[in-house]
């Protein structure tokens, strides 16, 4: 029988070998995970106690149409109760906790701004239509800045939009387009999210956790601590991998590849060289792009610079365009929830992003559903937040958030809003910040080309998943982007007849048009 071998264990990889076994008839012993770190799941990682603090360095949203990821977790049986699927679990989770965000945005007086109005002028309203309607290929190397004047960066629409998806205006107006037809069914519920969907629990205990335990009952194999340093290739034009090498343990070694064998990488990293700090430590910089995700790609592609490999420096070459930090809150105390609960009129799940519009850092912060780890005590509370900006100085800490420890940033957000007991809060809390220079490396400015296709031409066993492999028209940094990749690349290196389903274009709706064109001329 052919074997796998999938290279990353981030949710690409973990859905890439369902769908092998699914679809592609695979027996599960006959696929084999391959990941550096000591831990599976990839950028999709939650950890911690009730004592030391949790953290997850991010939280994935999702919305109706994320079809492949739906599709792959129907086959998923939930943790709680076998009998549901993870699917139907996350559909019930929106129905009992869909957010009704009533306080989207604050002003620099703690008080709550009118989001439903986006407050565009008509020069903003005809710069949006235009870049939506521009061919994707007039925008190679265009920033999101190229194409709005200045003043569209300080409207309601551009806060909650860079804050929900962590654009910069210095990003790729290939994805910015990308994103405004992929979401404009959600363009009327922008300032209330509540067309966004949420795992019960972070995703890590929600998605990862219930696809590991299903895939190694089915015998694959995950090798931890396994660092892919290189792909031998066939001599000749097609693109054949007859071996991988990889180091574990300080050791080299090399795993012969058959011609009926597949390969499936996962390309670059956004979460690669992450750092964490703590309530009295800040996180360091490493901006050195050591991880095996680039350093093979790298590799691959200085090997055949000409075989449409992609181009890795695009992505990894300017951290100063990509860094952005977050923070976990851990408290035993309830205050903090009960304040905010009041202030937003949402209980704690219900309540979506809330973002200081005129914070410095550009703050925003998200109560979860408790609990939000699957092992957390009733007693503990745990929420999260990041900001766009955190080389600027701050607003009340008098530095930047790069160089503060976890309680000088509660310390910066708290004094965004109108509590009295700051001083309690802070004494209670344990803070973990965590400082990403790639986490926003897909948006990028990129030209085409610039990302590997799935299947590159002339490839006979070897594909590329993840957030920087290329599917036209969807978009990166989502869960939906990943799995979509992982289905491409089963499909077609397996030449099956069952493939994923095309990107919803809520564009070509008459009545989704309508909605969103009404949305863009509220007052």
């Amino acid at each position: 029988m052919a074997k796998a071998y999938l290279v990353g264990s981030g949710i690409a990889s973990l859905a890439a070998a369902a769908f092998l076994i699914r679809d592609g008839g695979f027996a599960g012993s006959d696929i084999v995970i391959l990941e550096e770190q000591d831990r599976e799941g990839g950028s999709l990682d939650a950890a911690g106690s009730p004592d030391t603090g949790y953290t997850m360095r991010g939280g994935r949203m999702f919305e109706i149409h994320f079809d492949c990821t739906y599709d792959l977790l129907s086959s998923i049986p939930s943790l709680d109760d076998p009998g549901t699927s993870v699917t139907e679990d996350t559909f019930a989770f929106h129905e009992d906790f869909a957010w009704e965000d009533r306080a989207r945005l604050v002003d620099g007086h703690g008080n709550i701004i009118d989001a439903h109005s986006m407050t565009f002028t008509e020069r903003d309203r005809l710069e949006l239509v235009k870049c939506v309607a521009t061919p994707e290929a007039l925008l190679n190397g265009k920033r999101i800045s190229d194409l709005f004047h200045e003043e569209f960066f300080s409207t309601n629409f551009w806060a909650m939009w860079c804050t929900t998806f962590a654009f910069e205006p210095w990003h790729s107006a290939i994805e910015f387009r990308r994103y405004l037809n992929r979401f404009v069914h959600l363009f009327k519920t922008f300032d209330t999210m509540s067309g966004i969907y949420r795992t019960r629990f972070n995703q890590f205990d929600s998605i990862v956790r219930p696809l590991l335990a299903w895939l190694t009952g089915q015998g694959v194999t995950v090798e931890l601590g396994t660092r892919v340093t290189d792909l031998r290739l066939a001599d000749g034009d097609a693109l054949t991998v007859e071996a991988l090498a990889w180091e574990r343990g300080g050791k080299g070694g090399e795993t012969a590849v058959g011609p009926e064998d597949l390969v499936l990488v996962t390309n670059g990293s956004m979460t690669a060289n992450s750092t964490l700090g703590s309530t009295d430590t800040v996180p360091a910089l490493d901006t050195t792009s050591s991880s095996g995700a680039w350093q093979l790609w790298e590799t691959l592609a200085a090997k055949r610079p000409k075989a449409g490999l992609g181009d890795p420096k695009v992505f990894n070459s300017s951290p100063q365009d990509s860094t952005w930090e977050s923070f976990t809150v851990t408290t035993k105390d309830p205050l903090f929830f009960k304040l905010m609960e009041e202030f937003s009129g949402s209980e704690a799940g219900k309540g979506g992003l809330i973002t200081f519009k005129e914070s410095s850092w550009l703050l925003t912060i998200v109560l979860n559903h408790q609990p939000h780890f699957r092992e957390q005590p009733e007693d503990t509370f745990v929420w999260w937040g990041y900001a766009l900006f955190p080389d600027k100085q701050g607003d009340y800490v008098g530095k930047p958030m790069s160089a503060c420890t976890g309680r000088e940033i509660l310390d910066e957000v708290l004094q965004h809003l109108p509590f009295a007991e700051r001083q309690r809060i802070l004494d209670g809390s344990v803070v973990i910040p965590a400082r990403m220079p790639y986490i926003t490396s897909q948006f990028l400015v990129r030209k085409s080309g610039d990302r590997p296709q799935v299947v590159p031409a002339g490839s006979t066993n070897l594909a590329f998943i993840g957030q920087y492999a290329e599917v036209p028209d969807d978009v990166v940094f989502t869960v939906e982007y990943s799995v979509r990749t992982a289905w491409t690349a089963v499909s077609q290196l397996l030449r099956l007849d069952k493939k994923p389903p095309p990107v919803y274009k809520g564009g070509h709706d008459p009545r989704v048009l309508v909605e969103a064109l009404e949305t863009l001329h509220r007052h």
